[in-house]
Formats: C-alpha cells, sequence, structure tokens
C-alpha cells in the first residue's frame, strides 16, 4: 500500500502468511473462536479488536473505504501526514488518504479559480480571514483546502465535486481536524461567531 511504501520493497511484508499470522492473533483475543490462535500479539491488535469487533458494518465500511481509495493515490502523494491531527474514527490510513485529497493540487486550484471568479477573493470558509488583505501582495491567491466529504463514505470511482471542497485557513484548517470526530464547516463558523472575539495585531519587532 502506498502509505507504507517504505516497506513495499521487503518480500515478508504482509505476504499471505503474515496475513494469516495476523488473523491467528486477533483468533486468540476472539472469546468466541473454536481454535486457540497465537497469543503473541501486541497491544494494537487488541485495540483493533475492541474497536471493530461488535461492529461488523462499520468494518466493512472502513475495508472497503481502505481499498478503494488506495487504488487513488499514488505512493509519491502518501507522505502527508501531521502528527498533531487526530486520526478520523475510521483509522489513520484513511486520515493520511483524506490529507492527500485535500492536497490535490489540481483540485485545489480549480476551487480557488472557482471562488475568485465568483467573489474576487480567497477568503477562509470558516473565519473570513483572507491571506491578500492581510499580507498584500504576498499573500496574495493562497488559502487551504479542506475535502468536506469523509473519505470512508466514498466508493470507487467517485469523483470529488467543487461542492466537496472548502477554503478554509491554516489556522481553520487545524481545528477542523484536531480531533477524531472532525467538525463540519458549519460547526467550525458556529465556533468563530460565538460572542465577542476581538482580534488584535501585535506592534511588529525588528529580528
Amino acid at each position: 500500500m502506498p502509505v507504507e511504501r517504505e516497506l513495499a520493497h521487503d518480500p515478508t511484508f504482509r505476504n499471505p502468511n503474515a496475513v494469516q499470522l495476523k488473523i491467528y492473533n486477533f483468533v486468540a483475543i476472539d472469546p468466541n473462536a473454536e481454535t486457540q490462535g497465537m497469543s503473541r500479539g501486541g497491544r494494537r491488535d487488541q485495540a483493533a479488536w475492541d474497536e471493530f469487533a461488535g461492529d461488523e458494518d462499520r468494518l466493512k465500511v472502513a475495508a472497503d473505504a481502505i481499498r478503494a481509495n488506495l487504488r487513488m493515490i499514488a505512493p509519491a502523494d502518501a507522505d502527508v501526514d501531521e502528527e498533531d491531527i487526530a486520526d478520523a474514527p475510521e483509522g489513520r490510513i484513511l486520515t493520511r488518504i483524506h490529507r492527500v485529497r485535500e492536497r490535490n493540487r489540481a483540485l485545489v486550484e480549480k476551487k480557488k479559480q472557482q471562488v475568485l471568479n465568483a467573489e474576487g477573493r480567497l477568503a477562509c470558509e470558516g473565519c473570513g480571514f483572507d491571506f491578500a488583505f492581510t499580507y498584500g501582495e504576498h499573500g496574495k491567491g493562497f488559502i487551504e483546502c479542506h475535502h468536506t466529504i469523509p473519505v470512508a463514505t466514498l466508493r470507487p470511482g467517485s469523483r470529488t465535486k467543487m461542492v466537496d471542497l472548502a477554503l478554509v485557513c491554516a489556522n481553520c484548517h487545524r481545528m477542523i481536524h484536531r480531533h477524531s470526530q472532525w467538525l463540519t464547516i458549519r460547526e467550525l463558523q458556529a465556533i468563530t461567531s460565538d460572542g465577542d472575539r476581538t482580534q488584535f495585531v501585535l506592534p511588529r519587532r525588528s529580528l
């Protein structure tokens, strides 16, 4: 899988025997298993079991989403993870795939142009921040892009539409992804408009 490309050339990585051994680790955890399994599994095996064993429908959705979306990214696209961005409920692999989609340059540029044509500027959909207004020429054309459709709900052949993308400032983008239950744009807007949060600018100092 491209999200683990550093292991792709290892012939022992996730070959049929390795997969079978991993299944035996889960068999050892399963209280209803008819065979003994292998008891040398780790904490992650137990955590994965605890999360999905009682929800087969969710397990199938996550597995199908991983298979479908991994085909849509190239190995060079996969290394986009940030340590301080929390995994979505479906897990780390889908979180990384989601971030790849958000950094699809062609889609981002198309979305920017669409908004520029319609509104004449690029403002954050969460808080209204405009990089060009604040930073002048240096900030012209700069803004980040958020993919609003959870990657676990996408299916093979699904295409990202412009309506699925939201332009946000870097701060709002981090706040969207801060917890495992990611914020919607409306939830973000409710937070940024809640109460009187008067912004101020500190005086610049020479470095």
